[in-house]
């Protein structure tokens, strides 16, 4: 927790127009306290996560601020209450699973009526900055084996599969939207649960491919998918809300520092996250190379 909090406050409904005012390149932006105190990043326990708060990290260490890095803090149910009490001051975050924490019975399903549906849930104390067009989405994915099998092509298909089925993800999963629940509300499909603590990681696959499960959640940007021949399935009833990558922001950061991390996440979009984490999941580079040669071609650019 945090000894004090600095006195400069941004009011909500300014913040976001100052915001979509500002211009100028990642080096040449800092705020007026750059230095004074260090800008708190979190991350959640989630590699791709990790990369992109390490982006925003080094984005506001390179423009003059002193940053303080608190990665692989956990899911989205322990980390909310450290950015809402202020402890954290930015992180990326997701813009269809933000907004189903916040209001799990949103009808939202775009990018915009998202979005929209974000600035209207969030807490007075928290500011939801632009967007990027990076898309970091859930899915449910399947091996092609089985997808062949059964014919797969949308999640409505899983109806036609005679045998039971079992879908494995994080726990917590198990009681959203996205989980077992979900899918029967608007599928009508039973399936099974198994927790598996890795996010759609190594072992996910491996139970995938090993028939320990049949269906596993994996986000669209893991390289995962592409590497093992996995098959997406097709969301044709919206059981998924859109997922782009968005900053969440505590109230009163600086305000020149916001400016920094949503500069540098417009450069994001869904290629050149899939690149990022497959720099991280095939050469095993730390978050800390990746983010700092993303930034490099940035500033070159």
């Amino acid at each position: 927790m945090k000894a004090f909090r600095r006195p400069r406050l941004v009011p909500l409904a300014v913040l976001p127009a100052l915001l979509l005012g500002a211009c100028g390149t990642v080096d040449s932006v800092a705020g007026s306290h750059a230095g004074d105190r260090s800008i708190v990043v979190g991350s959640q326990a989630y590699y791709s996560n990790e990369i992109i708060a390490e982006i925003y990290a080094q984005a506001l260490e390179r423009a003059g601020y002193s940053v303080d890095r608190q990665f692989q803090i956990g899911q989205r149910e322990v980390y909310m209450q450290e950015i809402e009490s202020g402890s954290i001051d930015i992180m990326p975050e997701y813009t269809g699973p933000l907004l189903q924490y916040w209001n799990p019975d949103t009808s939202a399903r775009k990018p915009a009526e998202v979005l929209s549906g974000l600035q209207e849930s969030a807490p007075d104390n928290l500011v939801v900055l632009e967007p990027s067009e990076a898309a970091d989405q859930d899915a449910y994915v399947v091996t092609r084996e089985f997808a062949e099998q059964y014919n797969l092509r949308t999640i409505a298909d899983l109806a036609n599969v005679p045998t039971p089925l079992t879908l494995g993800a994080n726990s917590e999963a198990e009681h959203r939207p996205n989980g077992p629940e979900g899918l029967k509300d608007v599928y009508g499909i039973d399936v099974g649960f198994t927790p598996i603590e890795d996010s759609g990681g190594p072992l996910t696959v491996k139970s995938l491919k090993d028939g320990d499960i049949q269906l596993a959640i994996i986000y669209t940007s893991d390289p995962a998918i592409e590497e093992n021949d996995l098959v997406i399935l097709e969301d044709p009833k919206g059981q998924f809300v859109s997922s782009n990558v968005v900053p969440l922001a505590f109230l009163d950061i600086y305000l020149g520092g916001a400016e920094v991390v949503e500069r540098v996440n417009s450069h994001l979009d869904t290629p050149t996250l899939q690149r990022l984490n497959r720099r991280s999941v095939t050469e095993q580079l730390p978050a800390s190379q990746i983010a700092s040669d993303f930034l490099d071609s940035v500033d070159a650019g």
